[in-house]
């Protein structure tokens, strides 16, 4: 029987089909800074091959499915239906029952007053339809069942899928290796050569001396844009103000801050300061596209804090650059002659773009498997082994450290340097040589975070050189959680 929402009629045998949006993607090669380190770093290919390839994508517009059935003989019928694109990430109705060699033409509605969302059957798709507006597309002759869904990072993973059920023909569509549309894995080419066009600048600036609450106002606005995640490797990210990751946001406990959001994406978008305490409900809400809201706070506590995209899931909106650090500094917090702030998250690829023409969003699924084809600090693999962190022998420097995730845990170790301070949400275990317990012959080789926890470190270099700054997980260090401190005299 025909769902009660599809509609046939005489009038519409012999209907002409609609052009769809035909979906392609692209796989060409990447790049790998990888690193062995003992004492000595040396580039190559890393051994972990988890690390250095990237499986080349299916066609992910086509839901995994090749228009590769049994050939049907078009009946001349078009089958029309009307599907409404819910808040809850569902399509109603969420079955479709076509005749074999009919024309399906869907009218999308969307309904969900936050997000865009599209419709991707087989290798046609729809744009992305923002709030209160509809579309109409013909996704061609239909041979075989198949599942629908939104291409919208994330939401086929929060189930926004539709199953298009085919009656009176074969029932899916397989090619001869089993599997609908799914390429065979493939090495990535090195590209060592290649440089970040643009480094996102780690140094943090002294602030200005005051006894006085500062109050910081600042606008972010949120954009969808093609960036670099590594040299010669790009994906489109969703954004804080354009950049590899949010700006890093410096004050003292009493400062305010008054934050603007702007949401200038296609899909709906929020925020979440760890540094401040209130409820949730009003400055965290989800807003959607060309909508802004403003969100206030006083910080309280001392740290370097988080703030993330807290619209569902998650996890997508942070792999995707929407995170960033909040820096509050002790009342008694040491001089140092340079501070640093490195975020480690984590980049998963949905296909191996050299260009911004290529870039595609995140690939959900690598995150719900905790598979991540880089991992980064501020937003790009391996950028400080290119633009390295400058000090002298003798100088005192302090890294302030904050694992953003959302999945890999964050081991900060320096090659052949020794922490004499160490201090990791909210207390120092080290100052300066002297444990929490007073005693004054320790030190530390590593802050340990997980995912959103934040401290930092302080450390003075004896000797002249270059040490690697990595995680010292190591397989994600040769995934481009690594830099160098280059020491001079």
């Amino acid at each position: 029987m025909m769902s009660e929402t599809t509609k046939k009629s005489a009038g519409m045998r012999g209907s002409q089909s609609n052009s769809g949006v035909s979906s392609v993607w692209s796989a060409a090669g990447i790049v790998a800074s990888v690193v062995a380190i003992l004492l000595a770093v040396t580039f190559g290919v890393a051994a972990n091959p988890s690390g250095t390839s990237l499986p080349a994508t299916p066609n992910f517009a086509s839901g995994g499915t090749a228009q590769a059935g049994a050939a049907v003989e078009p009946t001349g019928v078009t089958t029309e239906v009307e599907v409404t694109m819910t808040a809850d990430m569902t399509y109603e109705p969420s079955v479709i029952e076509v005749p074999a060699g009919d024309e399906l033409v869907v009218t999308l509605i969307n309904e969900d007053d936050k997000n865009g969302h599209d419709l991707v059957i087989g290798d046609v798709e729809s744009s992305r339809i923002q709030p209160g507006k509809s579309e109409t597309v013909n996704f061609g002759v239909q041979s075989y069942s198949q599942e629908g869904y939104c291409s919208v990072a994330g939401h086929k993973q929060m189930g926004m899928t539709l199953d298009v059920v085919v009656t009176g023909g074969s029932s899916s569509a397989v090619d001869a290796g089993g599997h609908a549309g799914h390429a065979a894995p493939a090495a990535i080419p090195d590209v060592v050569d290649a440089e970040i066009s643009e480094v996102y600048p780690a140094k943090l600036e002294p602030l200005e001396s005051t006894d006085e609450p500062v109050t910081h106002e600042l606008t972010f606005t949120v954009t969808e844009v093609p960036l670099e995640v590594a040299p010669g490797l790009w994906q489109t990210r969703w954004t804080f103000n354009g950049s590899s990751m949010g700006p890093t946001l410096h004050g003292k406990v009493g400062d305010k801050f008054i934050i603007t959001l702007v949401n200038d994406g296609t899909i709906g978008h929020s925020i979440d300061f760890h540094a401040g305490a209130l409820a949730p409900d009003v400055p965290m809400r989800t807003i959607a596209p060309g909508e802004s809201l403003v969100y206030e706070y006083t910080a309280e506590r001392a740290g370097i804090w988080m703030y993330h995209c807290s619209t569902a899931p998650m996890s997508t909106h942070i792999a995707s650059g929407m995170h960033g650090a909040v820096i509050i500094e002790p009342a008694d917090i040491d001089p140092v002659d340079h501070e640093f702030v490195i975020v480690q998250s984590e980049v998963y690829l949905a296909n191996e773009a050299h260009s911004p023409e290529e870039a595609e969003e995140v690939n959900a699924d690598k995150i719900v498997n905790g598979t991540p084809d880089r991992v980064v600090f501020n937003g790009i693999a391996n950028q400080y082994d290119q633009e390295r962190f400058e000090v002298k022998t003798g100088e005192r420097v302090r890294f302030w450290v904050l694992d953003a995730g959302p999945n890999v845990p964050f081991a900060f170790h320096i090659v052949g340097g020794q922490f004499d301070t160490y201090w990791i949400e909210g207390a120092y275990h080290l100052r300066q040589g002297v444990s929490s317990s007073g005693a004054t012959d320790g030190g530390s080789q590593v802050l340990s975070l997980l995912p959103a926890e934040g401290g930092f470190v302080e450390l003075e270099f004896p000797e002249a050189g270059n040490y690697s700054v990595v995680n010292h997980i190591m397989s994600e260090a040769e995934r481009g959680a690594h830099g160098y401190v280059h020491v001079t005299d």
